[in-house]
């Protein structure tokens, strides 16, 4: 497999960055401390090189309508300078990739999916421009991953820093922007694309730009945020943040042998949209046979009453035997006790349902709770 490498990679080497590999990218797992990145950003502010993600314009006439038949969700009702979660799925309504698309315009999307789902998605993509019938729809999908990066900085002081950096006249685009939303500004002398929709449960922000100019944007976010608790983060506590926030990871909590009813995304997939979309008959049958309600399993959060954390694959028991399996967990830094993501049988999914994780041969009790462990004070 080839070894991906972000704009950014000689500023984490200098940062002293510990790296691991990531949907085939070389990644900051770590600068110095995990928790302490953690805390940064649940506190202060962090900063993040996420341009493993994927930018996947789609352009043209057709751009909505081809979207709607593309994705589970209806895009083309999107509304300029807002942002959606959606899902692409397979004919079966397996989940190929979760996604966020945001609407430029009638004629123009971008699609962002997860790092090493990019190129997948992108020719899915390609692929569907030619529809179910003979004349397919009038787009272009261009993939330009290879030239964009990805800048986030996330925390309760992520607005403070930006607007040390942009003009004041641009102020009110910055402060004004509510989440799922994005607007065009200049920050710090780059042009960017700036948008709030946020993966760690705190306010935020996340730039995209030509590679070219990454170095300098991060350097002067950097600088800006040094007086502010900005420091720089890596995968580790991304991951950490997230799970406390509820929020689903490919490849763990989302997977071509999943759907979206057990995820807990019935409602993203838009059944009632006018015609066809790919995986509607599938997704219509498991919504109909109660796949996630009544039947089959279910995405739950499980909150440790002990202090040993759950960790991905681990067997949920019941009453000794296994009604599901571990996605993710870990003890919360912000909580102070163990968290997980599972998927469990529905009828143990309830909230307030004892429960016990197989730690390696020994019981340990969890309680299904609501998601997200985490949320913020507004």
């Amino acid at each position: 497999m080839t070894t991906n490498y972000t704009a950014l990679y000689e500023e984490h080497k200098k940062l002293g960055a510990s790296f691991t590999d990531f949907g085939g990218w070389q990644m900051p797992l770590k600068y110095s401390s995990e928790l302490a990145e953690h805390h940064a950003v649940r506190q202060a502010a962090g900063l993040f090189d996420l341009s493993h993600m994927g930018e996947v314009w789609v352009t043209g006439p057709d751009a909505g309508a081809f979207l709607d038949y593309a994705l589970v969700g209806k895009l083309s009702a999107v509304v300029d300078g807002k942002a959606k979660y959606s899902l692409i799925c397979n004919a079966d309504g397996g989940i190929i990739d979760d996604l966020i698309i945001y609407r430029f315009a009638a004629e123009k999307y971008l699609v962002v999916p997860n790092a090493g789902n990019t190129p997948t998605v992108a020719a899915e993509l390609a692929a569907r421009v030619k529809g179910s019938g003979a004349e397919g729809f009038d787009v272009v999908v261009e993939n330009a991953s290879d030239a964009t990066s990805l800048i986030a900085v996330q925390g309760p002081n992520a607005e403070s820093i930006l607007l040390k950096l942009t003009d004041d006249s641009q102020h009110e685009l910055v402060t004004a922007l509510k989440y799922y939303a994005f607007t065009e500004v200049t920050v710090a002398g780059h042009d960017v694309i700036l948008a709030r929709t946020g993966y760690t449960g705190e306010d935020g922000f996340e730039l995209f730009l030509p590679n070219e100019d990454a170095a300098a944007l991060w350097a002067a976010i950097s600088e800006a945020g040094a007086g502010l608790g900005l420091i720089p983060c890596g995968l580790a506590c991304r991951d950490s943040l997230r799970l406390e926030a509820g929020m689903p990871l490919y490849g763990n909590e989302l997977s071509l042998e999943g759907n979206p009813f057990e995820a807990g995304f019935g409602a993203v997939v838009a059944l009632s949209k006018e015609g066809d979309f790919v995986g509607k008959e599938a997704l219509a049958a498991l919504k109909a046979a109660g796949a996630g309600t009544t039947s089959g399993r279910r995405l739950v959060g499980l909150k440790g009453l002990g202090r040993r954390a759950a960790r991905s694959h681990y067997p949920v028991l019941k009453d000794g035997a296994v009604i599901g399996e571990v996605t993710s967990g870990q003890p919360s830094p912000t909580l102070g006790y163990p968290v997980a993501l599972a998927y469990v049988d529905v009828e143990h999914s309830e909230t307030g349902t004892a429960l016990e994780a197989d730690l390696r041969g020994k019981a340990e009790p969890f309680e299904v709770v609501a998601l997200p462990f985490y949320k913020r004070a507004k």
